[in-house]
């Protein structure tokens, strides 16, 4: 507030009276210097004390406790030129806040009583300290400094309340909080979390030559290819009914499974039901060399040539089916296709899941394999791929200034989520809050992004509000930065105009990784959340020099300690035809 409700504002014109011309309703200041320093004060009374001597009663013009001054009649004291209401100015007092203890959540707003124009200003209590978000450079406030404003408050003339947050009420049918605590990954840097994190944050990446004989011809022969042949993790029978992203998916599933705190085997073994577990993968194709195998079959072969188990294994939907069998999940088992940005919107989706109460357990993620010569041959086609030798360093450039496209890779990433109460009952580890996520779509093109970034900054709005917060509470953000001149650009305008002024970290991984396509969003979602937890930033490979244009604070050379100044880190995906996706994770205490 600038004034309370009933006090208009009020023209300062300051001048000099005697104190024996002062009335009850003049802004009054006992000196130029006080003036000067919008130091002023309502007269509510004035009572003579003796010939010589007025004693007058004031109040701050914003309200506040009353004190007294005695006068001499002949004292030269300055007023402001107009009166005021003195029943319109109200009279508070600030209370102690000493024993006070404070919670993440708690509003304390301050105000300059003293000053007619001042304008209350209000500060959160976020992650253990005190954030003006009107004003980020004010810096962050103790609550050591919050109990001495309040101690000095009236004897300096100013107001400070202390709101404490809404304490939440159960309800049957209300929102529940979601928490990651398990996580598995398969990439280009090797099967697990371990050698996906030490790879990162050491600066390798996973690019290869395409050495195999059904590549040759091609135009570009370099991808992020898994090095290890996943089906030799798998038991024979179980791996011959599975496409490569099905058993990419399985074994990053049994290691989030197993990180969690769950017995291998499944829900049965876990002791968990299995009607309250579900799995959420998000793919494009799967796995796109099934049916072009068999088609070459049928070719070379005729009609019996062709396994009866290729329609099986080449639906998007075999990676979530396989997880689902594989551990004895029976609640669902849902497939997300929305592009490159599948993954993300699987974790999304499973968080609504849990949410609202469908299941209490979710495996969710993103599996792709589609490094095959016909997937290859059409990106070369559209000019979307990175040519380069990997040992010369990666030929994937995110945000670099000598981008010239992506990467194709392949993988898998998996969290597991669960219901922060079912997490704790169990005495779970919890790595982070899954607190929210956001969509949104471009409707601009069948490729290419919107150049103006609109689409992409809603739902980066979507995930930050969906997760309850601000965007002052954003520490990080893993972009989607494929290395496309206008992807980048795209996604780059997006966070300025979100972000505003604020130096954000920002990291991309595909310069690591290549571009997983579907399983993109899972993977990077387990590196957001290993970000949080570890507390240090990866840095971005492949980006000696920033494109100008960025205008991001893009983390390159090495690791970087995560900013303790929020709590709110954002995983991005975009993908083809405009499919936008923005996960927010959030550090818990």
């Amino acid at each position: 507030m600038t004034h309370s409700p009933e006090t208009p504002e009020v023209p300062i014109r300051p001048h000099t009276v005697t104190a024996a011309e002062v009335v009850p309703g003049d802004l009054f200041a006992l000196s130029r210097e006080d003036a000067a320093r919008d130091r002023w004060h309502v007269v509510t009374h004035t009572l003579p004390e003796s010939p010589e001597v007025i004693r007058v009663t004031l109040r701050p013009p914003l309200g506040g406790v009353d004190h007294e001054e005695a006068l001499r009649r002949e004292q030269r004291v300055v007023v402001a030129g107009r009166r005021l209401d003195v029943a319109a100015v109200p009279r508070v007092s600030s209370p102690a806040l000493d024993g006070v203890g404070f919670r993440d959540g708690d509003r304390v707003c301050f105000l300059r009583a003293v000053d007619p124009l001042a304008s209350e200003v209000v500060y959160v209590r976020r992650w253990g300290a005190w954030h003006c978000d009107e004003d980020p450079a004010a810096g962050r406030v103790t609550d050591d400094d919050v109990r001495r404003w309040a101690a000095g408050a009236d004897r300096e003339g100013n107001v400070v309340r202390h709101e404490p947050r809404p304490e939440r009420v159960a309800e049957a049918a209300g929102a529940r909080r979601v928490v990651v605590t398990g996580l598995g990954a398969v990439t280009p840097l090797g099967v697990g979390t371990g050698e996906l994190w030490q790879g990162l944050l050491e600066g390798r990446h996973g690019i290869r030559e395409l050495t195999d004989e059904e590549f040759d011809g091609l135009p570009v022969r370099v991808a992020g290819t898994v090095p290890v042949d996943p089906a030799g993790l798998l038991s024979r029978q179980a791996a011959r009914r599975m496409n490569r992203a099905a058993q990419f998916a399985v074994v990053a599933a049994r290691e989030a499974w197993a990180d969690a705190g769950y017995a291998g085997g499944g829900t049965r073994e876990s002791g968990l039901d299995p009607e309250r577990v579900g799995v959420s993968l998000g793919s494009i194709l799967g796995d796109a060399s099934v049916l072009v195998g068999g088609d070459r079959r049928l070719r070379e072969r005729g009609p019996r040539g062709v396994s009866p188990l290729t329609t099986p294994m080449t639906v998007p939907s075999q990676a979530a089916s396989q997880v689902s069998l594989d551990l004895h999940i029976t609640g669902e088992a849902r497939t997300v296709t929305s592009a490159c940005a599948s993954g993300t919107e699987a974790i999304g989706q499973a968080v609504d899941r849990i949410r609202y109460g469908r299941v209490d357990v979710a495996l969710a993620g993103g599996a792709e394999a589609v490094v095959t010569p016909a997937i290859m041959a059409s990106f070369a086609a559209m000019r979307a791929l990175a040519e380069g030798d990997p040992a010369a360093g990666s030929p994937s450039r995110p945000f670099a200034r000598d981008r010239d496209g992506f990467v194709n890779g392949e993988g898998a990433g998996v969290l597991v989520l669960e219901s922060e109460e079912h997490a704790r009952a169990r005495g779970a580890r919890i790595y982070c809050e899954a607190a929210g996520w956001g969509l949104s779509a471009d409707a601009h093109h069948v490729a290419a992004p919107d150049p103006s970034g609109d689409g992409i900054a809603l739902a980066l709005r979507r995930a930050v509000r969906d997760a309850g917060g601000r965007v002052a509470d954003v520490v990080h953000v893993n972009a989607h930065a494929t290395a496309t001149v206008d992807g980048d650009l795209a996604e780059a305008r997006a966070l300025r105009g979100v972000l505003g002024g604020r130096g954000v970290p920002v990291t991309a991984l595909k310069g690591h990784l290549g571009h997983l396509q579907g399983a993109a969003g899972g993977v990077e979602a387990v590196a957001a959340v290993l970000t949080l937890h570890h507390g240090v930033v990866p840095p971005t490979v492949g980006c000696a020099e920033v494109d100008d244009a960025i205008g991001l604070d893009v983390v390159r050379g090495g690791p970087r300690a995560l900013p303790d100044t929020g709590d709110l880190v954002l995983s991005n995906s975009f993908g083809f035809g405009g499919h936008n996706a923005v996960l927010a994770l959030r550090r818990v205490a």
